[in-house]
């Protein structure tokens, strides 16, 4: 027997917020005298009972309770819940149940419900009674008949309540229904702390298992955490499979089954058969239940009712298009635990035999029926049949006969591990490499394959699952001995893959090592530090460097993108350079090099070797080499090679796959459309991977995610939407060393304080990213911000404190502008000296960016120049000048949607003495219609917290100035201080 965990009952219902208001206002509307009822409908274990007592718990002090169990042993005695019910204890307020006046008896047979509502008022003697029945459903139909026409009549001016739980809503159609959902993961992960809080500790891979075991069930969650030793909890030791626990909550389930027909009872075990080859929640073919169902004797009128009408399977089926699924998912658990052995085989060789016949389609059947009750019942001796020849039958009856199987079988292991290739999906390839390990006999070759159904799993995209089959591993060892017969592991999805043994030769080799480092590795690139994840996988690569040339390079890839999502450049290029030295296909031939070649000042070879992977060679359609591609061109500053590269990848991995791909597929191409200026349309694509990221389960991705939105955000606004982006790619980004996406989110937080006139917080944002030392940003992407950096330092007015760290960032960004090719950055170099020039040079430094602008478009950088060109003219009183770069702004950002940018460069024109609507505010009428347009933008921004300094470098003007200008508001507007002026402009 397994060692017991003491784990604690909790104290407190956990997500039920919306259910307990519900009952609290069913009790509230009672203690008002207006009784009612209400049905808690919900398959066994989410709490009905729990909610019942928590109901009767919190009325107990207001008024008698009436409470009563049903007992399934009674169900066929007429009348037995109302005896059990009118011959319970009242519990009364204040006084004892002897106190109540209440007597126990017996209930005459025949009792009608008009006399049981007149039992109920004696009871009730004036104050609020409440009913609580708990599986009421499980009630004889006389006593179920009484209690519903009595539950109706309860409404203004009663004073009884009814209370009832039941496992199927439709027992008592016409009360008002409340049916309970699974647990949310956040409810059930509190619990689950809650349940094992005097253990010493819960592995993060061990609560993934138990709450997706779970299924958000509070009682089958507490049963699977009560059962597991403390060794188990921690992760020291493996969990066993399946998780035990979970007996009494199938038991519960299975209940209703015995008191269905035995066909309905057959074809529900077909159905939860049929649901084992196909991915979790995809139900089962309808067309295969049918024929399965009709070579198993039963009639076709009843299978027509049941799978096509919804009738005839006690409204435990339900049919969505051509799928059925159980009305509740561990429904199906319990089918197959209640089943007989012999007939829930007898069902998975049917359905092997159908799949085998028609190629996973499921095939017509003229043959006789075997057994008019149904399924035939297997001798208790027999074994399924093994696959003589594994890759002839197609996968889903593999994993039929691997379900009837009654041990473990070598043979049929290799066949599943055969078939588990491309084009099936990986989750069923995950599914039948966990079923072939669990068939292994050898340790080393079921922890082999275990490590394979991980890597599919987390191709798939669910690295939970990918976690669980890893912690079924085992300690790792290289060289463990296979029993004869078993085959290797499958090396993955790619048909030039290795495998590791001859499954027809029968030759035995030991499992291929690293595999299992390299899914961790790839795991915690995505979902952990990743400089955790560069070390792993340089590590899992060297291990397969002899016997799995591809998927080592692999690993040095994903040890590489780590490096560069931690900003590790050292790192970056030492990986870089062992790819280089790798034989590889042509593209990863010229990308190392190219890569390292460009980093370490090789420029022109660099740029050379980078042009020769735009068109990757191999297969058109592999996304890895297409996002390649697209980085080579954001090196190279092709922006619409980039642009063109990522929404090939894009469509890429929406044909083919893998799902673990797609948020950096839509990652890659936001950053590439938002560096074209194609903002709307990075903020579509990140929207659309940061949902991705997180159905995936990969934070990292959601943190640089969030920092393209946040980058997206700071051109178009809102400013709030842009700080919320940020704030959470910074949060996903410290713990897990993600220097890319917080260099990122920080130079976007600064644009937005620099389109809403904030430009020293701006430059305070930015100086620890682009000046030198230790806490300075991503060694690729820092330089991009050093343009807005140059122009916040120079606002805020610290030009001559901050000169030779601004100069020294202007001369790296020329630097960089030389080695990149990116066509905006001679114009934004040129911005940057205009802004440091003096002013006998400034002229000529802007007339030269905004050439450079007209070469090579872009309408923000280009409306940013013009912008700063007009403050400049205007703070040097050439006012008539400034007004045409002015308006230049102005169109600019209202053409790229930069409403905040916008704002500001109209304010700038109407400063320069043109009248410019103000976008969005509407001042007619208003407390600011009797301003003038200067006071009225010195009034908005002393309202929101600025000094006269702050407003003074916000508008170019002088602190004498501003504080003249708002001596007038303060008159105007007959107000004596700041406060009331914030308090009149933000009521």
């Amino acid at each position: 027997m397994t060692p017991s965990t003491t784990v604690r009952s909790p104290l407190r219902l956990y997500g039920r917020d919306d259910e307990l208001a519900t009952l609290e206002n069913l009790l509230a509307l009672l203690r008002r005298g207006d009784g009612g009822a209400l049905v808690l409908a919900a398959p066994p274990g989410l709490g009905r009972t729990a909610l019942l007592r928590a109901a009767a718990e919190t009325h107990r002090d207001r008024g008698p309770v009436l409470w009563a169990t049903a007992a399934s042993s009674e169900r066929a005695v007429p009348y037995s819940g109302l005896r059990a019910l009118l011959g319970s204890d009242v519990v009364a307020s204040g006084a004892a149940a002897s106190d109540a006046g209440v007597a126990t008896g017996s209930l005459v047979p025949d009792i009608a419900s008009d006399a049981l509502a007149g039992r109920l008022r004696e009871f009730a003697d004036g104050g609020p009674l409440l009913v609580c029945v708990d599986d009421a459903h499980a009630w004889d139909a006389a006593s179920r008949t009484a209690l519903a026409f009595v539950a109706r009549g309860p409404g203004a001016g009663s004073r009884i309540a009814f209370l009832l739980s039941s496992a199927d809503g439709t027992v008592f159609a016409g009360l008002p229904t409340l049916h309970l959902a699974p647990l949310d993961e956040a409810a059930a992960s509190v619990l689950l702390d809650r349940l094992t809080a005097g253990t010493e500790g819960l592995d993060p891979v061990v609560r993934a298992e138990i709450l997706r075991d779970a299924g958000g069930n509070p009682r089958l969650l507490a049963g699977l955490a009560g059962r597991l030793t403390p060794d188990q909890l921690a992760g020291r030791t493996p969990l066993p499979w399946p998780l035990p626990g979970g007996e009494a909550v199938l038991a519960a389930h299975a209940e209703r089954l015995d008191d269905l027909p035995d066909r309905t009872r057959t074809l529900l075990l077909l159905a939860a058969a049929a649901q084992e080859h196909e991915p979790e929640g995809a139900g089962a073919d309808a067309l295969l239940l049918l024929r399965a169902g009709t070579r198993g004797g039963l009639p076709r009128a009843f299978l027509d009712r049941a799978l096509f009408d919804g009738t005839g399977a006690g409204d435990l089926l339900q049919r969505a298009g051509s799928r059925v699924h159980f009305a509740h998912r561990l429904t199906a658990r319990a089918v197959l635990h209640h089943a007989p052995w012999a007939r829930r085989r007898a069902a998975h060789e049917l359905l092997a035999a159908l799949l085998a016949e028609t190629g996973d389609r499921g095939g017509a059947d003229d043959s006789p029926a075997r057994d008019a009750r149904g399924l035939p019942d297997a001798p208790e001796g027999r074994t399924a049949r093994s696959a003589a020849a594994p890759p002839a039958l197609p996968l889903a009856a593999l994993v039929q006969r691997a379900c009837a199987a009654s041990g473990p079988d070598a043979a049929l292991a290799a066949g599943l591990e055969a078939a588990a290739v491309a084009p099936v999906p990986h989750a069923s390839r995950s599914a039948a490499l966990a079923r072939a390990a669990l068939l292994s006999t050898g340790q080393a070759l079921r922890a082999a394959r275990f490590a394979a159904a991980a890597e599919q799993a987390r191709l798939a995209g669910d690295p939970a699952l990918a976690r669980a089959l890893l912690a079924r591993t085992g300690p790792r060892t290289v060289g463990g001995s296979i029993e004869s017969g078993e085959a290797g592991p499958a090396a993955g999805p790619a048909p030039a893959d290795p495998v590791t043994a001859s499954v027809h030769a029968g030759a035995v080799t030991d499992p291929a090592p690293g595999l299992a480092p390299y899914v961790h590795g790839m795991l915690a690139l995505r979902s952990g530090p990743v400089a955790d994840a560069h070390e792993a996988l340089l590590a899992a690569a060297a291990l397969l460097a002899p016997h799995d040339h591809r998927r080592s390079l692999d690993a040095l890839l994903g040890a590489a993108e780590a490096a560069w999502a931690a900003g590790d450049a050292p790192g970056y290029l030492d990986t870089m350079g062992r790819l280089a030295r790798t034989p590889a296909g042509e593209d990863l031939e010229h990308y190392p090099a190219g890569m390292s070649a460009v980093l370490e000042g090789r420029t022109a070879e660099g740029h050379a070797r980078l042009r020769r992977c735009l068109a990757p060679g191999g297969d058109p359609g592999d996304p890895a080499a297409l996002l390649r591609a697209g980085v080579a061109a954001l090196v190279l500053g092709d922006i619409a090679a980039a642009c063109r590269a990522g929404a090939r990848a894009l469509a890429a991995v929406r044909t083919a796959g893998p799902d673990t791909l797609l948020p950096q597929a839509l990652e890659h191409l936001a950053y590439a459309e938002l560096r074209a200026g194609r903002h709307a349309g990075a903020r579509a694509h990140a929207l659309e991977g940061l949902h991705a990221a997180r159905r995936t389960g990969q934070p990292n991705s959601s943190a640089h995610l969030h920092a393209v939105l946040a980058l997206a955000a700071s051109v178009e606004g809102p400013a709030e939407v842009c700080a919320a982006h940020g704030e959470a790619a910074l949060a996903g980004a410290a713990p897990h060393g993600l220097a890319q996406a917080a260099t990122l989110a920080t130079w976007a937080r600064a644009r937005a304080d620099l389109a809403a006139g904030r430009p020293g917080e701006a430059a305070a944002r930015l100086a620890p990213l682009v000046k030198a030392g230790p806490g300075r940003g991503h060694f690729a992407t820092r330089t991009l911000a050093v343009p807005c950096w140059v122009e916040a330092a120079v606002l805020d007015g610290r030009h001559s404190e901050d000169s030779r760290a601004l100069h020294a960032a202007v001369d790296e960004f020329a630097s960089w502008a030389a080695r990149a090719a990116d066509p905006g950055a001679p114009a934004q170099l040129a911005r940057c000296r205009a802004l440091l020039a003096p002013a006998d040079e400034a002229d000529a430094r802007y007339a030269e960016a905004l050439a450079h602008h007209e070469e090579a478009g872009g309408d923000f950088e280009q409306a940013r120049t013009h912008l700063l060109y007009g403050q400049w003219l205007r703070r040097r009183r050439r006012t008539r000048e400034a007004r045409g770069p002015l308006r230049d702004a102005l169109v600019g950002f209202q053409r790229c949607s930069a409403r905040a940018w916008a704002e500001r460069a109209a304010g700038e024109l109407r400063a320069a003495g043109e009248p410019v609507p103000a976008a969005g505010r509407d001042t007619a009428g208003g407390p600011l219609a009797r301003l003038t347009p200067q006071q009225q933008r010195i009034a908005r921004c002393v309202a929101e917290g600025a000094t006269n300094r702050e407003v003074a470098l916000r508008l170019s003007l002088s602190p004498r100035t501003v504080d003249h200008h708002l001596r007038n508001v303060f008159a105007t507007l007959a107000i004596r201080s700041r406060t009331e002026l914030a308090r009149l402009l933000n009521p």
